[in-house]
């Protein structure tokens, strides 16, 4: 495990990774609603209240929370999310689980494969370990984004 986790239990560990991406995921959807705000006041109010900017807005009002869960299990992209739903006025009601959800997921997979792929690249572990890291990250993108997908291929038919 990486020198300033080692001696820790498992469980503070856990509680520290999901205390982080908690506090990340709610600090970056609060900066979403700010610029939401800011933009509300500027010359392209008139753009944010458009019919298709409210058609997002209550699809991320009603479906939104999955995603924001699932984004915890990409990389580059929860971010992303996270910001979307402050600007679209994700409620808390809403957001908050959501948020919840995924930064337990994400401090579930940074706690055990995560710690296991940092080892065995710096060569504190056998190859094999990272190797089945790797594959269950890769299994979690791919069910991930077959869900992301489903959603948008019923919606057509």
């Amino acid at each position: 495990m990486e020198s300033w986790v080692e001696g820790w239990p498992v469980w503070l560990v856990f509680g520290v990774l999901w205390l982080g991406a908690f506090t990340r995921g709610n600090a970056t959807y609060w900066v979403g609603r700010g610029v939401r705000a800011g933009g509300g006041r500027s010359r392209f109010a008139d753009h944010l209240e458009r019919p298709i900017v409210r058609r997002a807005e209550g699809w991320v009002r009603r479906f939104g929370a999955p995603a924001v869960a699932l984004g915890f299990l990409t990389v580059g992209v929860q971010t992303a999310i996270n910001a979307s739903a402050g600007m679209l006025r994700m409620p808390q009601r809403r957001f908050l689980p959501a948020v919840t959800v995924g930064a337990l997921l994400w401090a579930t997979v940074y706690t055990t494969v995560g710690f296991t792929v940092l080892d065995a690249w710096f060569g504190d572990l056998a190859w094999w370990w990272a190797l089945a890291a790797v594959a269950v990250v890769v299994a979690i993108v791919v069910v991930s984004r077959r869900l992301e997908r489903a959603p948008a291929d019923s919606a057509g038919g």
